[in-house]
């Protein structure tokens, strides 16, 4: 088999075997083949794209390419959730325990933020002594005995998927549809749960900009976690604002544990409790959707879920107290108020823009060795449909970095108005199974 011949097939249209797509994955990842013939098909593949055989044969190469974590040694159904990434988004943190409290397990790898996005492992690493390093074993016990881990990703998952990823990204070959859903989901099945969610987030700060091609990636996610024996389920929602109120590290995380309180914003609570019942649902704890939301504000409103936070930090190697005293949490030494220069109600909070700003004021990285300033961020005091009248606080920008004008001038103009209330739109556009 000469790889020549596979990016001459590829680019003239034809679909690609199981064993010409092993050539490929096995091939590179093991540096036989050579980053120019491996951009060429990437190409190919971008311009061509893939039928939904090609693409699991992609995902379940690129899963194989290293090391695979076998959870059969945890009792009951497994459950993962994986977002596509946005601003405000802690959900995990809040989730996370929830679905634990209710019974189900959750073995969960996460990554760390870069850009305007943030991590969950970054989140975690705000509370004082929290490990996201452990060993598979350690993982796999602490699932067991408490029903909820949230770990780093080791180096040996999908070696080949960080090597394409790598080229994909100096090869303007990124925004390929099969290239993506193969990425996210080898990643995801590696993992080894049973059932996996998605959280496909469209908008100004996500990952795709349109309701109609988070659609289309979660269709494709879905039909490849099914199609290789995984419960695959989807949920389209929306980041034209940020989730919830706070963006930035340990914001977030104090956001989570006020939801986990009660005391949670609207539009994150709403998405914690779809996204909670449909993963009771998959882990057969519930029959229907009701019954999961009931469950999960149950478990809100008897603690159970703080409680659960409280353990896994706990087993981490965390200082839990954190979890029950949040005032413990170090504030910035400035925060400022952004105020309003007009009147109106909002129409949208450009995502993109306040994460980006949130990463000047110290709360994400720029590279991935860039410093987080875990007490950076920005807590925003409106919303979209909520009427503003002139002078009144849209946000508040929390850094220890003298501020400088332009960065609170951006985040000033994330805000968009209109003159006339509008109708908001709930935040799960669709659900996909």
């Amino acid at each position: 088999m000469r790889m020549v011949d596979i990016i001459e097939k590829k680019r003239d249209g034809g679909s690609l075997s199981k064993s010409e797509i092993s050539f490929f994955v096995n091939g590179y990842s093991r540096g036989e083949i050579p980053d120019y013939q491996a951009s060429a098909l990437a190409m190919a593949i971008y311009f061509r794209g893939m039928n939904p055989e090609e693409t699991a044969n992609l995902t379940d190469a690129m899963m194989h390419s290293g090391d695979t974590i076998d959870l059969s040694s945890i009792a009951g159904v497994k459950v993962d959730k994986h977002s596509t990434g946005g601003v405000g988004d802690k959900t995990s943190l809040a989730l996370g325990p929830l679905v634990a409290a209710c019974g189900a397990k959750l073995a969960k790898m996460s990554g760390r933020g870069l850009g305007h996005t943030g991590g969950t492992l970054d989140k975690m690493e705000s509370i004082p002594g929290t490990r996201i390093d452990l060993s598979e074993q350690e993982f796999i016990d602490q699932v067991n005995k408490i029903g909820i881990a949230i770990n780093g990703q080791t180096a040996q998952i999908t070696p080949a998927d960080k090597k394409l990823y790598a080229l994909r990204d100096v090869t303007a070959t990124v925004d390929s549809l099969p290239l993506i859903a193969s990425s996210i989901m080898s990643k995801k099945l590696a993992s080894g749960s049973d059932c996996i969610l998605l959280d496909v987030k469209f908008g100004s700060g996500a990952f795709m900009k349109t309701l109609d091609d988070a659609k289309k990636l979660a269709k494709t996610m879905v039909e490849i976690g099914d199609s290789l024996g995984r419960d695959t389920r989807a949920i389209i929602t929306d980041m034209d604002q940020p989730l919830g109120l706070a963006v930035g590290n340990a914001l977030e995380v104090k956001e989570a544990i006020a939801t986990l309180n009660g005391h949670g914003p609207k539009d994150f609570v709403e998405l914690i409790e779809q996204a909670g019942s449909i993963m009771l649902e998959q882990a057969k704890i519930v029959k229907t959707q009701e019954e999961g939301i009931a469950l999960i504000r149950k478990a809100i409103a008897d603690g159970s879920g703080l409680e659960k936070l409280r353990q896994m930090i706990a087993a981490q190697g965390g200082d839990a107290t954190y979890v029950t005293n949040p005032e413990k949490f170090p504030m910035a030494s400035h925060i400022i108020p952004v105020v309003s220069e007009k009147e109106g109600y909002l129409t949208r909070i450009d995502s993109l823009s306040i994460g980006l700003a949130a990463m000047k004021l110290g709360a994400g990285r720029e590279t991935m060795e860039s410093k987080i300033d875990m007490a950076a961020g920005i807590v925003l005091n409106k919303k979209v449909g909520d009427k503003v009248l002139k002078g009144e606080v849209l946000a508040y920008c929390h850094t220890n970095k003298e501020v400088e004008e332009s960065i609170l001038g951006e985040v000033s103009g994330a805000f968009v108005y209109s003159k006339t209330p509008i109708k908001t739109a709930p935040i799960v556009h669709a659900y996909i199974k």
